[in-house]
């Protein structure tokens, strides 16, 4: 039986279902685990400010009844700019329907296209064919999932920041449990092999309490490094949304393209999506200038000028400001985005970089030897020194 435990291909091949039956229970309780780590996360941006009101002796309910009226605060304005844009757009609606007809008849007479549906193409038509009773439903029921999700995120994060100096001494205490008697005699013999070459006495208690001390630091070290990561990434991500938004808005200004500020903020918001995120992003606004100006020529040079730069940003000024901040490797970055969007949808996408950085960090201060391979695996710093040693 040893030896079937043992085995690597058995060891493999329970690590994989485990992690697929751990995939498996975070897609079916999204509705609890998505909140949470928001909650987490946010825990670990307010930090810094609740650490300096801690330091000058504020009483902790306070701070945290202040970082609820911050997010708060935020929630409401989005709401209230994201409700304010859809207003503007149905005064608005009629005017586009007329120049969406008269786009896709041209465009029908323009390429010899004799289907009445196309010819005689009215927007209004297909929308009066809809199921307003389903879409009301389904918005209604997005709408509650939403305020639901609010509600567990702010019951969530008061809960954390309260007990969160609870659960990190629990996962020290079973760090230390769990690893320092597997640690204890090689860190003794180490110990003493140092202490002989030096001629020191050193007794069993002092290497006890050194080991003791060491696993203490190692745990200190990871929680640092997991809300160091998070914040700059969050920070730096932050500014270069607000760099990507500032530029579209600049370009949909020179272009003059309706709407520009609801275009900029959704790039900022996508921004925060690896990849694809920039891509949506100009997209949009590039079928709102075909519909606009009623010319493809238009909406094309409008989507050419805004990869350019978009493009040059994410190529030059992002690696300038962000670098290797993470150290995580591009492909596992992109892998990360795929997984985490089918695990959670659109917001496993947003999630995707901080959780992934999570997991590396723990990976790495990690004893296994299959776990720190997999955190080589997934370090780009140790690539990019390769290539430059090169």
């Amino acid at each position: 039986m040893k030896k079937v435990a043992s085995d690597p291909v058995v060891k493999l091949s329970v690590s994989i279902i485990a992690i697929i039956l751990v995939a498996i229970v975070l897609k079916e309780l999204q509705h609890i685990f998505i909140p949470f780590v928001i909650a987490y996360l946010l825990f670990f941006l307010f930090q810094p400010i609740n650490s300096f009101f801690v330091k000058h002796k504020f009483p902790q309910k306070l701070t945290v009844i202040l970082d609820l009226g911050v997010i708060i605060a935020i929630i409401f304005g989005i709401s209230q700019f994201i409700i304010g844009s859809f207003q503007r757009l149905g005064e608005r609606l009629p005017h586009y329907e007329i120049k969406l007809n008269s786009l896709v008849r041209e465009t029908a007479v323009t390429f010899e296209i004799n289907q009445p549906i196309i010819t005689q193409f009215d927007i209004s038509e297909i929308l009066s064919t809809l199921d307003y009773g389903g879409i009301a439903t389904g918005f209604f029921n997005s709408t509650v999932e939403i305020f639901t999700g609010i509600f567990f995120v702010l019951f969530f994060f008061i809960f954390i920041s309260s007990g969160h100096k609870n659960i990190y001494e629990a996962i020290q205490k079973r760090y230390l449990e769990g690893t320092a008697r597997s640690s204890i005699n090689k860190f003794r013999k180490r110990l003493k092999r140092d202490a002989n070459e030096l001629d020191l006495r050193i007794t069993d208690d002092e290497i006890s309490l050194k080991a003791k001390l060491a696993g203490e630091a190692k745990v200190e070290k990871t929680f640092k490094s997991i809300t160091g990561q998070i914040q700059k990434y969050i920070a730096l991500k932050s500014l270069l949304a607000l760099l990507n938004g500032g530029v579209l808005a600049l370009i949909l200004w020179i272009f003059d393209i309706d709407f520009i500020l609801v275009w900029a903020f959704l790039m900022m918001l996508l921004s925060f999506i690896p990849n694809i995120g920039s891509v949506v992003a100009i997209l949009l606004p590039s079928l709102m200038a075909l519909v606009q100006f009623e010319s493809f020529g238009f909406a094309l040079v409008f989507a050419g000028v805004a990869t350019i730069i978009q493009n040059i940003l994410g190529s030059i000024v992002e690696p300038m400001l962000l670098g290797d901040k993470l150290g995580i490797n591009p492909l596992v970055i992109l892998l990360s985005l795929l997984i985490w969007g089918y695990i959670w949808g659109i917001v496993g996408m947003f999630l995707s970089v901080p959780l992934t950085a999570v997991i590396y960090i723990i990976m790495a201060g990690s004893s296994s030897e299959n776990l720190f391979f997999l955190s080589d695996l997934m370090d780009n710093e140790k690539y990019s020194a390769k290539n430059k040693s090169k």
